[in-house]
């Protein structure tokens, strides 16, 4: 996508430098700020403390982090693989792309050629993840066309969290087909829920669709049921972390309660992932790991204050607090699948119709060919 007239990818391999190089989401929306990741720690840290956020992002980070772990030493490949995928337990996506490179990077037999082998494996999966976002915004086109030519005005969409193009490589999931639409000359209006306890929402999303010119509207995630009611939303587009098999749907916290109001106010909601998303070994979303984090994300906030971000303190110190950093939308409130492959009810049958190999192999197809 673009900033200022320039295009970024979240992530990439500076070779003049070699370093990994990654988008800090840390100083959105105020600062643009790139930071090298030189080393498997450094990949790690990122990827724990959210300088890099988004299943297909954290990914493709990982990705990289496994070319660096061949760089530093090919011996302890094992060792930093356990290390990265212990960084976020709830995307699905970590682990496969640390998978896949330790595939690959075992079937090569010299060091030379193991660190060639996971540079490729690393570039390729994030191409992979790009291209599969832009198709996923071509197929998700279509639902905002279909509203636009049954109503006056704008298409209203409302979306939670940040699945644009900073939570993956390139172009991003739920905005995807908002993206293809502007570009389609279709006129649109998306309501970004804040998504407390990190505002990924108004930090995020906000900062990419105004960047990219896109009217929208920053509102906190209690006021979304509220514009629901009112007849001021006519699509609710997420993203997801981990997807099972049958559709049921893990994404940031807040995303059931979305997908409730819609339900109740008879809104699609549709939800945009590509297939690396997908956990082909899991039935019951209950199952999925909802990662835990630091309380102080919850009774604590950062803004920007005379210029410089601060963190402020919002809650009495004795009070206790929990943050649950993901919920999971079972299958009957989600209207949809969006994939590179096309639009799928959330129901095993449907899903695999589309991705009829992954069950067998317990891996998500490669999105080079679609």
């Amino acid at each position: 996508m673009k900033v200022d007239g320039s295009h970024y990818r979240t992530i990439w391999y500076n070779e003049e430098d070699g370093v990994v190089q990654i988008i800090d989401q840390r100083a959105l929306p105020f600062k643009l700020i790139v930071e090298d990741l030189p080393t498997v720690d450094d990949v790690a840290l990122a990827i724990s403390e959210m300088h890099v956020r988004g299943a297909g992002l954290i990914g493709a980070t990982a990705g990289f982090g496994m070319f660096l772990a061949a760089l530093e030493n090919p011996e302890t490949i094992e060792e930093q693989a356990v290390k990265l995928k212990a960084t976020r337990p709830t995307a699905v996506n970590l682990a496969w792309a640390v998978d896949r490179q330790l595939k690959a990077i075992n079937n090569a037999q010299t060091p030379l050629d193991k660190q060639k082998v996971a540079f490729q494996t690393a570039q390729d999966i994030a191409n992979e993840d790009a291209a599969a976002c832009k198709k996923i915004g071509e197929h998700g086109l279509q639902l905002i066309k279909d509203i636009a030519t049954k109503k006056d005005g704008p298409v209203n969409i409302l979306t939670h969290c940040n699945a644009g193009w900073l939570a993956f490589v390139d172009y991003g999931t739920a905005t995807s087909p908002i993206y293809a639409a502007h570009e389609a000359g279709i006129p649109v209006h998306v309501w970004v829920e804040e998504t407390r306890p990190r505002n990924q929402g108004a930090s995020l999303t906000a900062w990419e669709l105004q960047s990219h010119g896109i009217p929208h509207t920053i509102i906190v995630d209690n006021a979304g049921g509220h514009v629901m009611q009112k007849g001021m939303v006519d699509l609710v587009l997420v993203g997801s972390d981990r997807t099972t098999v049958t559709g049921d749907v893990a994404n940031k916290i807040g995303t059931y309660k979305t997908a409730l109001a819609a339900k109740d106010n008879n809104i699609p909601f549709y939800v945009a992932l590509p297939s690396s998303t997908f956990d082909w070994n899991l039935e019951d979303g209950n199952q999925i790991p909802i990662e835990e984090r630091n309380p102080d994300e919850v009774t604590a906030i950062t803004g920007l204050h005379n210029n410089e971000q601060i963190k402020i303190t919002l809650s009495h110190p004795n009070s206790p607090a929990k943050n649950y950093g993901f919920d999971v939308t079972p299958r009957r409130l989600v209207s949809g699948l969006i994939t590179e492959r096309g639009i799928c009810n959330a129901e095993k049958e449907s899903i695999l119709n589309l991705f009829p190999q992954s069950l067998s192999s317990g891996l998500p197809p490669s999105t080079r060919n679609v």
